[in-house]
């Protein structure tokens, strides 16, 4: 296992202090990065092992804050910003700007290879990142096949893979067929993986407080869609093309 290094980086977005994880393989050389989006509830050790994962991979991950370096375990609390936050595009795209800047301004990242990742309320941003036209080698989302404003899906430029539960109720198949419909409108590379059986966040390992109805771990699954992520990450930022001193 490569020898990795991490550390917290606060930056300003969306009228907060963020406090995002760091991670970083071994070396000094520039690498490929990839941006890291949680759910809805924020930051957690979840995604900072995701994170740490993909700098041992050879990769310069940045885990994203959502919530000024809090946490929201309340249901009812997540819900009262992460819905907001969801219905408008320009603050979610401030965020993965934001953080897109700290990942780009880091030494070891070559900034011209970024892809972004993102669960739930995280890959909702890291699709609006490129639907504003973000130089991405690839988006990858689980349990965010979220739409946009009309037309702008046309202005990704890169693949777009989506994994969710077929038994998501908060991403049914109406939304599911509408996030399809206009990633094939756009002319997008698009693909979508659908895990039998799954619920909302069923990457998810299960939390010690309440959570909103219909989410629920499933483990086999869960490794399903990491291997997913990382494939895609292999096919269109693969750490080999991406050494540079």
């Amino acid at each position: 296992m490569t020898a990795i290094t991490t550390r917290t980086v606060e930056y300003p977005a969306d009228g907060l202090t963020m406090i995002g994880h760091l991670a970083l393989p071994a070396g000094t050389d520039r690498r490929p990065a990839v941006l890291l989006g949680p759910e809805g509830m924020g930051l957690s050790d979840v995604e900072r092992r995701r994170a740490d994962d993909l700098a041992e991979l050879g990769y310069v991950a940045l885990a994203i804050d959502l919530h000024g370096g809090r946490y929201l375990g309340d249901p009812e609390e997540m819900l009262a910003r992460c819905l907001p936050l969801l219905a408008d595009p320009d603050r979610m795209r401030g965020i993965g700007h934001a953080a897109l800047d700290v990942l780009r301004t880091e030494p070891r990242t070559d900034p011209d290879r970024i892809a972004a990742i993102g669960y739930g309320t995280g890959g909702a941003i890291a699709l609006e990142l490129g639907r504003d036209g973000v130089n991405l080698r690839a988006i990858g989302t689980v349990n965010a096949t979220t739409t946009g404003r009309p037309g702008e899906a046309a202005r990704i430029r890169c693949p777009v893979w989506a994994g969710v539960g077929s038994e998501d109720p908060i991403m049914p198949p109406a939304q599911r067929n509408a996030f399809t419909a206009e990633m094939q409108a756009a002319g997008v590379d698009w693909r979508l993986t659908v895990y039998g059986g799954a619920l909302h966040a069923f990457h998810h390992p299960p939390v010690d407080h309440p959570t909103v109805p219909g989410v629920g771990y499933h483990p086999q699954h869960a490794q399903r869609a990491w291997r997913d992520v990382v494939d895609l990450l292999t096919e269109c930022l693969p750490v080999t093309d991406g050494l540079r001193a």
